[in-house]
């Protein structure tokens, strides 16, 4: 009898400890964007259902009782255009604080013609601004929680290889995009980072703290210089305020936990640490290299009172690459192991903003910090004990200190953002490299640094006309640095650009931009050296220039959802072309490593144009979905002077993405993907099989005298997703199974390595006139020397092809839990 009574009582505490309650919280703040004033007395409406709420005096609202699940709340005040959050979280483990800043009509409407669209647009770029939540980017099939990744379903969007994140926006270079977090410069979002690009096979930034991205395409708004394809602003959300709260996650792979909390009444705060656990993993699957990365993130927000608020943010990453030298009985394992350096990596980006509204706008203020050091090693057949078998040495780093202060305002129905930033950048760079080109072995050695000032200036006007149904705004920025007299005239680097967006009906308008934007080379590229001269300097070095045209029709249905089709066309100047490999610096950076670190000469032009067509639906009544195609070109000159096809001329992008919400919080999403292949350079096998040049490279070498004649093939992936959540009383668990290229479908170029297979006679001698260049090593590590008579600058080694297709599934079983 007594068992039985200790049986219900462990069978009660564990029913009511995992018992679903309706305990789910909405709460926050509605605010005037302009002036931080509270907006008392706004309407809250929970939408599609008929909880509602009205803010109080101080602008605060409190919605309770909710069950667990995806919400979406409408705010609504006379004078204020209407606001809306979408697929707000709900559980019962935490209140979801979801803060609203309304903004004020320009002029009084006599009539109100222009429905208010669910998705983001501005007036400084009404055209190629997507946004996307927070809901999206965890929920993506094939994303596993990466940012980078969930961008590539939106139009325009190129991929290189499925391991990595390069994003190339409309066919421009994967060195053309700029990130902002919190309105904080972040120079890269990724893990083991391409120097001189921005593209890594790992996603840096914690989706945890993320509650919007804003992506733009095209219509960078003047405040946002230095970019010429893409400017993606990171909206961070605030630590919750009531209590120290936890989240864990294990993912694909990598471990991470975020504390978040209160410290005093005025101050919130977000913490992340993660962990990858792929050395282990590759170590046990014999795979020949060990990756190790770990990043941390941090953000402090302090309100000091209404109209005065600071905070404080901070990213960091220290990524090791190592070889596994045991990892060496296939030919695939041994071709990795003779050409990929050891790497040490770590960077680091800390900021401070500070914001001072008034009653009619506010001024920001930030101040930021980053850098990169980064390390690179390689040994002739990973020999490290002899000095003569060094190939590479290479280090680097990189140094921002950055200020800006830009003011905000309107005065009737003029909008006005004015601007200063000035930057005080240092770079150093020591290499020695042992590389092979078309003229011969030539051996890199030199340090390098310089310091350099930079500085801009910007604004931008925008207006409301015929009751918002017309909207224009005009902007300007200049930029200069004292790095050389070619730049240093910022009258050079005047920046124009126009927005136009017209309301034809309540649903559909037209909206337009032009621009001309500029963006400085790589450090790279300046630094670069040669007999104790900067080379590239010497070569007249300059900004790199890139007009854009974009217009389109967008119209929003009914059903939170629009259809957008755009045509875009960027011409490009004085792009840097590359005189060792000669070609242009926009063909390069989608592989691991260092772009630019060479002499140039800015004489290159390129062209990109296309047309984009996308439909994205919301959340609505369980369904969601984005369905997107590109048709586009990209081409810049060869050493010619001829316009032929770069690197990311994908012609054909479809992306298809679709996902239903189920009862019991099960979600199913499928994404499918298609590209055209891109264009490549065939290998120059005569000079690759050289004995000097692939002991120098050790892979072959491309013959850049035919600049992407060659293109690959097509590819087509399909990911799948499934999650699982359950709310409990005091925390939450959220299962989920990410399958990425469920079809096992494969794409890669051809590879060539040694061929150490050779015929033998009776008396161990080679047959075929061939020569073992090291025969007292084991058969599998051979070097066959197919023409050993000719002179010793002439002769090559055996070469065959190597099939490094991958076509298996990717499967992820990860788990969230939150308390």
């Amino acid at each position: 009898m007594l068992k039985t009574k200790y049986l219900l009582l462990a069978i009660l505490l564990i029913t009511s400890f995992f018992t679903f309650a309706q305990t789910g919280i909405i709460k926050g703040r509605v605010v005037n964007s302009l002036n931080n004033e509270p907006v008392m007395f706004a309407n809250i409406l929970v939408v599609g259902t008929d909880r509602g709420e009205t803010t109080d005096e101080n602008g605060d609202y409190f919605i309770e009782g909710l069950e667990p699940g995806l919400y979406s709340i409408s705010v609504s005040f006379v004078g204020f255009k209407d606001e809306t959050a979408y697929e707000i979280q709900v559980s019962n483990s935490k209140p979801a604080i979801i803060n609203l800043k309304m903004e004020e009509y320009a002029e009084e409407l006599e009539e109100v013609v222009v429905k208010a669209s669910p998705f983001r647009k501005t007036e400084e770029s009404p055209v190629s601004l997507r946004s996307i939540g927070i809901a999206e980017i965890q929920r993506n099939p094939g994303g596993n929680r990466d940012i980078s990744r969930v961008v590539q379903n939106l139009p325009g969007v190129t991929t290189t290889a499925s391991f990595r994140n390069d994003l190339i926006i409309r066919g421009g270079a994967p060195n053309e995009n700029r990130f902002y977090l919190d309105d904080v410069e972040v120079p890269n979002i990724n893990h083991f980072a391409t120097q001189g690009a921005s593209g890594g096979p790992v996603g840096l930034i914690n989706v945890d703290f993320i509650r919007e991205v804003d992506f733009y395409s095209g219509a960078f708004p003047a405040n946002r210089g230095n970019a010429l394809s893409s400017v993606f602003n990171f909206k961070q959300r605030d630590g919750r305020n009531d209590r120290l709260g936890f989240t864990g996650t294990v993912g694909a792979s990598d471990l991470g936990m975020t504390l978040e909390g209160p410290i005093g009444k005025k101050t919130t705060f977000l913490f992340s640490a993660r962990r990858s656990y792929l050395q282990f993993l590759f170590e046990a699957l014999g795979l020949p290299f060990l990756p190790t990365y770990n990043d941390f993130q941090t953000k402090f927000k302090v309100k000091l009172d209404t109209k005065n608020e600071l905070t404080f943010i901070g990213l960091g990453a220290i990524d090791n690459f190592e070889l596994n030298l045991d990892a060496n009985e296939t030919e695939e394992q041994q071709y990795l192991l003779d050409n990929l350096p050891v790497n040490t990596q770590w960077n680091y980006t800390n900021g401070i903003v500070y914001k001072r509204y008034r009653d009619s706008g506010y001024t920001t203020f930030v101040l930021s910090r980053n850098m990169l050091n980064n390390k690179a090693e390689k040994y002739l057949n990973n020999d490290d004990t002899n000095e003569d078998n060094l190939i590479l040495n290479y280090q680097s780093q990189e140094i921002e200190n950055k200020l800006r202060i830009e003011n905000t305002s309107r005065r009737g129905a003029y909008k006005l953002n004015v601007g200063v930033n000035y930057e005080f950048v240092k770079y150093n760079n020591t290499t020695k490299n042992k590389i092979f080109t078309s003229s011969g072995p030539q051996d890199i050695n030199y340090s390098s640094n310089f310091n350099m000032h930079k500085y801009g200036l910007f604004g931008q006007v925008s207006r409301t006309w015929m009751n918002d149904r017309l909207i224009l705004s005009l902007g300007l920025r200049t930029d200069a640095n004292s790095y050389s007299n070619e730049m240093s005239n910022p009258l050079q680097q005047l920046s124009p650009r126009f927005s136009l967006s017209y309301a034809l009906n309540e649903r559909l308008s037209f909206n337009f931009n032009t621009g001309i934007y500029y963006q400085l080379p790589p450090y790279t590229i300046l630094g670069y050296q040669e007999d104790g001269a900067f080379v590239n300097k010497e070569n007249g070095a300059k900004y790199v220039r890139n007009n854009h045209f974009v217009a389109g029709l967008e119209f929003n249905t009914a059903t939170s959802s629009k259809i957008t089709i755009e045509g875009y066309y960027k011409y490009y100047n004085d792009y840097p072309f590359l005189l060792r490999d000669s070609l242009t610096l926009a063909n390069l950076g989608g592989d691991f490593g260092v772009i630019g670190n060479e002499p140039s000469v800015p004489r290159a032009d390129g062209k990109s144009y296309g047309i984009e067509f996308l439909f994205q639906q919301r959340l609505y009544k369980g369904f969601y979905g984005i369905a997107s195609y590109t048709l586009g070109w990209s081409e810049f000159e060869d050493k010619k002077n001829n316009f032929v096809a770069s690197s990311w001329d994908a012609r054909n992008i479809v992306n298809l993405t679709l996902g239903k919400r189920f009862k019991k919080n099960w979600e199913v999403g499928v994404n499918w993907r298609f590209q055209s292949g891109l264009p490549y350079s065939p290998f120059d096998l005569e000079q690759s099989a050289l004995v000097d040049n692939w002991q120098r490279n050790g892979r072959a070498t491309r013959n850049y005298n035919l600049l992407n004649t060659e293109r690959g093939e097509a590819s087509s992936v399909l990911n799948m997703r499934v999650d699982k959540k359950w709310f409990f009383k005091k925390w939450s668990l959220n299962l989920y199974l990410d399958i990425q290229n469920v079809l096992g479908n494969s794409v890669a170029q051809e590879e060539y390595i040694l061929d150490r297979s050779v015929e033998l006679d009776d008396n161990g001698s080679p047959l075929g006139g061939v020569l073992i260049e090291n025969p007292a090593a084991d058969p599998s590590d051979w070097r066959i020397i197919e023409n050993p008579t000719a002179a010793p600058s002439d002769q090559r080694y055996q070469l065959k092809t190597l099939d490094a297709a991958t076509s298996s599934p990717i499967p992820t079983l990860g788990i969230v839990i939150g308390i």
